[in-house]
């Protein structure tokens, strides 16, 4: 027993090795502009069984990869900003993730009907989904985030963000019941949640409590870490009880922590980096590993339709969150910032796997398609941004001459603290209304 466990921990400690090696390699080789996550789920590739078989998936590594999962969602949660949610510029993203559901839809359709895809409200789901944590340092290099440009590409990544969380957890969670059942307890949760975020703004409220907090916040308590650990675990059990998927939990408690504690950065300002040292220092890379250790290769090179598969998907994540951005042109500057915000809005990974894992635990996708939506979410969060980055680049060398948008709230966030070991977070706190 005792040298299974070692066995099992020397996986962990394999993993570990290579979430502190992508970094430091980062680091050293900085023309290589690759993504933190991407080279991680490439290492757990050429590491895991799928190559040199040298690191296996066991159950204390695919442990800390579920819990990782969750956090990596309630960072997410933390990134929305309901600000970003009210306005003309919200109405236009709105309008903009509609037209990317139909589009989703259509395209789920047009490829169940020609064989290639076993569930097409599955992948219409995960084709709407944008990375918002892996945009924002783009729109930060290229100086951009306080402009139309930037805020249309954070308000259509925040809602192409929590959506699709939502939708899978409401039709494809463990539990399949009848989807009238699945709205009732949907609404539940949704009442639950308000009550937490009612109990939660009193309780701010109180003096005592509050100068209670913030004695232990920054003592070997860190009561402040422990409680957000508490509302993470405890909500994701609560959706797991109803019949959902536990990261709709998870990504409903960094949306509360966000909305009840805006100005957080302000106020604390060493508990956001406390969380992503939790989370980017260690979780959420072992996730990203994982997903890399398990990803079947085999089956994604079994045959040259499923090689194929890569580019179509990569295709239909463009047209399906990359052209609805036309609907932001008599708002913007010019065509190039438009490109722009499309291929930001097209950019999209950890969801992507997060929902290929799902759908393959309840069978409502095959493993080549998975394998091919991931690779897929690989190739859009290496090319699209770059490509972005230059179109951005440019266009912040003038000024966004949009006088109607002069009034928009702003998300100046500082350089700092846009990547944490190769991977990036938004932070809330620093736009005024």
């Amino acid at each position: 027993e005792r040298m299974v466990a070692a066995m099992n921990f020397g996986n962990l400690v394999a993993v570990l090795a290579v979430a502190a090696a992508v970094p430091l390699i980062l680091a050293a080789v900085p023309r290589v502009r690759v993504p933190g996550p991407v080279l991680e789920i490439v290492a757990g590739i050429v590491l895991g069984p799928a190559v040199l078989d040298l690191v296996q998936p066991d159950q204390a590594v695919r442990l800390v990869s579920t819990i990782g999962l969750a956090f990596l969602l309630f960072l997410a949660g933390l990134e929305i900003d309901v600000r970003h949610f009210r306005g003309p510029r919200a109405r236009l993203a709105g309008l903009a993730l509609g037209l990317s559901a139909l589009l989703a839809l259509i395209v789920g359709i047009v490829l169940y009907a020609a064989g290639v895809v076993e569930s097409p409200l599955l992948v219409a789901i995960i084709l709407m989904a944008t990375s918002l944590g892996l945009i924002i340092p783009i729109l930060e290099d290229a100086g951009v985030a306080d402009r139309p440009v930037g805020q249309f590409a954070i308000a259509g990544a925040s809602l192409g963000e929590l959506t699709p969380v939502v939708l899978l957890s409401l039709f494809f969670s463990g539990r399949m019941t009848a989807i009238t059942s699945k709205l009732l307890l949907l609404t539940l949760l949704g009442v639950l949640i308000v009550l937490v975020v009612i109990g939660t703004l009193r309780i701010e409220r109180s003096m005592w409590i509050t100068r209670m907090i913030d004695k232990l916040a920054d003592t070997s308590a860190q009561i402040r870490i422990r409680l957000s650990l508490l509302l993470v675990v405890g909500l994701g059990a609560l959706a797991t009880h109803l019949g959902f998927e536990a990261i709709l939990g998870a990504f409903i408690a960094g949306a509360i922590l966000g909305l009840v504690d805006p100005d957080a950065e302000h106020k604390h300002p060493l508990f956001h980096p406390k969380l992503d040292a939790v989370g980017y220092g260690f979780l959420v890379p072992v996730f990203f590993v994982t997903s890399g250790l398990t990803f079947n290769l085999s089956v994604l090179f079994s045959s040259a339709s499923t090689v194929l598969r890569v580019p179509l998907f990569l295709l239909a994540l463009l047209v399906v969150r990359g052209l609805p951005a036309v609907l932001y042109r008599p708002a913007l500057a010019s065509i190039r910032d438009v490109t722009a915000v499309g291929l930001l809005q097209a950019t999209s990974l950890p969801f992507i796997v997060a929902a290929t894992t799902i759908g393959l635990q309840v069978h409502a996708i095959g493993p080549a398609n998975a394998a091919a939506l991931v690779a897929a979410g690989l190739f859009s969060v290496i090319l699209f941004p770059v490509i972005s980055l230059q179109l951005l680049r440019s266009s912040a060398k003038g000024p966004d001459m949009v006088p109607e948008q002069a009034h928009a709230p702003l998300a100046d966030m500082p350089a700092d603290q846009r990547a944490r070991g190769g991977h990036t977070t938004q932070r809330r706190g620093q736009s005024a209304s």
